[in-house]
């Protein structure tokens, strides 16, 4: 066994290969393995593929248990919402400022749990004293103190894992030019409090469609992302052709919720309400000339 480890070493990983990932490089290491099963090791009658399954049934089944192959530190966030690892830092949600935590550590990625809960994930970083910050971490701190986010270190990596696309830019752009930079800062920030419980294909979508139509609120943006979340779960064949046919730039229509919600209740055919009845309670109108009597006067 050792020597075909060494034989593959040699004609598959000599020259190194160069692989924007370990999963890339395993994948390569899949195929070469599934087409080594068609050699012939020297004068032999049988493939390595064929006297594998003459062995397979001498074999002991795998263990149904996952082998963990993490390593598993303790770690505590300082203030910055941060916990180091290996000499870098990570960000973890706000509300865990001063708290203990736990990180598992692999080759290519860590998990940060708080008990059980998984709390944060990220890639790892191998060079040292890097940070790798997730702006959604720091949110509820930033809608407090919206002024803080434009130089962020956490939404400039954002824009650099394209997270934080030129859609999300150009609203909020409008958004300070119309309500002025601490308001329309404070609606972006609700909108990317948004992501957590819409997907960000939707969300870009809301975005572009409150864009063009001049709505820079965040309940348009929600109301927008909402209605491209419902038309990719209807069937092709059940959406009416309007929906069907692309989007124009000047036929952009965004309501508030609440006039949505009120479009789902059925036409209300009561008449129109009257006050007339009321009129009797007014008082009797005075003849001119006539005073009104003062308290206390019989």
């Amino acid at each position: 066994m050792e020597g075909d480890i060494g034989w593959f070493r040699r004609n598959h990983l000599v020259p190194i290969p160069e692989v924007g990932s370990l999963d890339e490089l395993n994948e390569m290491i899949d195929r070469w393995d599934e087409a080594d099963e068609g050699r012939r090791i020297g004068a032999r009658a049988r493939t390595v593929g064929e006297y594998f399954a003459i062995e397979l049934p001498q074999l002991k089944p795998v263990p149904d248990e996952q082998f963990e192959t993490g390593l598993l530190l303790p770690v505590r966030v300082d203030r910055y919402s941060q916990i180091t690892v290996r000499t870098n830092r990570y960000s973890v949600p706000a509300r865990f400022i001063g708290r203990q935590l736990r990180v598992m550590l692999h080759a290519s990625h860590l998990i940060v749990y708080d008990g059980q809960q998984i709390v944060a994930e990220h890639d790892r970083l191998f060079a040292k004293g890097g940070r790798r910050l997730e702006l959604d971490h720091y949110l509820e701190v930033l809608i407090r103190k919206p002024g803080a986010l434009p130089g962020a270190t956490a939404l400039e990596q954002a824009r650099a894992a394209g997270k934080f696309t030129p859609v999300h830019d150009s609203w909020w752009a409008a958004a300070c030019k119309a309500h002025g930079d601490r308001d329309g800062t404070h609606a972006l920030i609700e909108v990317l409090l948004l992501a957590r419980h819409l997907p960000a294909e939707h969300l870009v979508t809301g975005l572009a469609a409150a864009l063009r139509a001049g709505a820079l609120t965040a309940d348009a943006v929600a109301l927008e992302a909402r209605k491209a979340a419902e038309e990719d779960q209807q069937p092709a064949a059940a959406q009416p052709a309007s929906q069907l046919a692309p989007d124009k730039e000047d036929g952009a229509t965004v309501v508030f919720l609440t006039e949505r919600r009120l479009a789902q209740l059925p036409h209300d055919t009561r008449p129109l309400p009257s006050v007339a009845v009321y009129d009797q309670l007014l008082k009797r109108a005075r003849p001119a000339g006539e005073r009104p009597a003062q308290e206390g006067s019989p």
